[in-house]
């Protein structure tokens, strides 16, 4: 559908002015690249945060933006999206095992990883309960950094709360074993138990931010279902950055859509999905 001004269906006008500056803007900011059929998408996220601010016009709201930095969070997570699952591409988590098991017997202490688009959390709590499994014990030599550019999913992640509909699929002995069913006014809920919260630590961060209050090396990297939002110049910038924060024989995890073949001077393919460093240039 071509925008052409006010649209009968909408309650605010919405010209493809508006369209390609929130296009620029999402950009610049978080190298998101948004596609040009995703007007109608655009639309309905953005007309939130003008309900929300109360303006009534998305030349309104954008000049708003400018002005208003602590608006650029909120016009962010707008723009962002959170489709995740416990144990999600399922194929990642029993090479993750056999690599915990390999870094716990050279005596590696602490056993680093890192999940860095974690969204609501399912991803890095998948990855502990896989270590306290690969590992057998509820206190595993680990730390796992989760981190997102939406503030907002970042706070409900950190609960580690959720409905029971969102953890149903997983088998009956991992949901006796990780979770805590709620009760009274919890009811219909449950919670990651706090022997996994523990081993993971929240925190924001931009992939595009030019510092990354990040040191060290990583035994594994989880950067899976990201890269498809930015177009190849934005990716090889973001993997350059990643590749010295892994180990040598560190692991790096993305989507099953996503392919590295662009940055073979980088990552070399060494399973369905997974790649390692190469040596440094």
């Amino acid at each position: 559908m071509t925008m052409t001004g006010r649209n009968s269906d909408r309650e605010f006008e919405f010209t493809p002015r508006d369209f390609e500056r929130i296009r620029g803007l999402i950009y610049e900011h978080a190298g998101i690249a948004l596609n040009a059929s995703k007007s109608d998408m655009v639309y309905s996220r953005i007309a939130r945060r003008l309900r929300a601010t109360g303006l009534t016009s998305f030349e309104d709201y954008l000049d708003y933006l400018d002005q208003q930095p602590d608006e650029w969070q909120p016009f962010t997570n707008s723009l962002t999206t959170n489709l995740t699952s416990f144990f999600r591409e399922a194929h990642h988590f029993p090479v993750l095992a056999e690599q915990m098991k390999l870094a716990a017997s050279q005596g590696r202490h602490p056993i680093r990883l890192w999940s860095s688009a974690c969204s609501t959390g399912e991803e890095p709590y998948s990855m502990a309960m896989t270590v306290i499994d690969a590992l057998g014990t509820w206190t595993p030599p680990v730390q796992i950094l989760a981190t997102d550019l939406d503030t907002h999913v970042l706070h409900q992640a950190a609960t580690g709360i959720y409905p029971l509909e969102r953890v149903q699929k997983l088998p009956e002995r991992e949901l006796k074993r990780f979770f805590q069913r709620g009760k009274g006014a919890q009811e219909g809920m449950a919670r990651v138990r706090p022997e996994v919260r523990v081993l993971v630590s929240f925190q924001p961060l931009n992939l595009l931010n030019e510092h990354w209050p990040i040191k060290g090396e990583f035994d594994a990297i989880f950067c899976r279902n990201v890269m498809i939002y930015f177009d190849k110049p934005t990716q090889y910038k973001i993997l350059a950055r990643l590749h010295p924060l892994l180990r040598a024989d560190g692991r790096l995890f993305v989507g099953h859509s996503e392919s590295l073949t662009h940055v073979t001077d980088l990552f070399r393919l060494q399973g369905n999905t997974v790649y390692i460093p190469q040596a440094s240039r």
